[in-house]
């Protein structure tokens, strides 16, 4: 997507936002499109890192996408394009990438389902995280069984109850990364942390968790809760790793309830 010509299409039009969309490992952005339906009143960009090479360049295809937004190039005074505040929303991996964004002072807002400051986690803080070598081991799946790998990420994401519901049916179709960016994605995951810069993140931050999240577990953001000076923890009892699948009408709802109380409070981003 070009940033620049989606933005000078919608520019004028009045909106309560835009969200900047960032989706979980290994998922396709398409798993956000319901979502999205019930929230017409915003504008919605996303980053598409699924064909990125290495973790390097994911991390700054998030980071131009976000540049390229919020200022008009060449401008000496970084003259701001976008008009309105910008949210940044997470899944995941990309819960981590938002919240790398936020700590470099980027975005008016963040909504962060699933989510973690840190995904691996020592032995005795596996009710914060999953251990390292799990992620190891699928890295090495990778090379010889991507399918595989993918799949029991998949049945790992959802609870029996969830399973059995037919809501992994709700997930687009897999096989639409690369490779490459799947090793990518699970780099960032073992090496990336913004606990240290919690403190630091001052915008209003909306999580939504599920409390039998297996792969981030509530533990995890019970810990952003803790750390992030605005943040409202909304807590789904019984779900797993995929909170927003077939409570999206809720959620839209719950989301724009809270952006109606913050939004109005608060000043357009600008980079630290």
């Amino acid at each position: 997507m070009n940033v620049s010509e989606n933005i000078s299409l919608q520019i004028e039009q009045e909106t309560s936002g835009t969200i900047l969309w960032l989706t979980g490992w290994s998922m396709p952005d398409a798993v956000y499109d319901r979502l999205r339906l019930l929230l017409p009143d915003f504008r919605h960009i996303s980053v598409d890192y699924s064909a990125a090479d290495s973790p390097e360049e994911m991390l700054c295809l998030t980071d131009t996408v976000v540049r390229d937004l919020l200022f008009i190039e060449g401008s000496p005074s970084r003259e701001r394009v976008l008009h309105g505040p910008l949210l940044i929303s997470g899944w995941s991996l990309g819960g981590l990438l938002a919240l790398r964004l936020a700590a470099k002072g980027y975005g008016d807002g963040l909504v962060l389902f699933g989510a973690t400051a840190r995904f691996t986690r020592p032995k005795e803080e596996l009710d914060l995280g999953i251990a390292d070598a799990y992620v190891r081991q699928m890295i090495k799946g990778i090379l010889k069984d991507r399918h595989a790998v993918e799949v029991n990420f998949r049945q790992r994401m959802f609870t029996e109850h969830e399973w059995k519901a037919g809501l992994a049916e709700c997930l687009p179709p897999m096989g639409s990364w690369t490779t490459q960016a799947l090793l990518a994605g699970l780099q960032i995951l073992r090496s990336e942390e913004c606990l240290s810069q919690l403190p630091n993140i001052s915008c209003p931050v909306l999580l939504i968790h599920g409390t039998e999240d297996r792969i981030c577990p509530y533990g995890a953001g019970l810990e952003l809760t803790a750390h992030l000076p605005q943040a409202k923890l909304m807590t789904l009892t019984g779900c797993g790793h995929a909170p927003f699948l077939g409570k999206e009408v809720h959620i839209a709802d719950e989301w724009r309830r809270w952006w109606r109380d913050h939004g109005e409070k608060q000043c357009c981003s600008t980079p630290i």
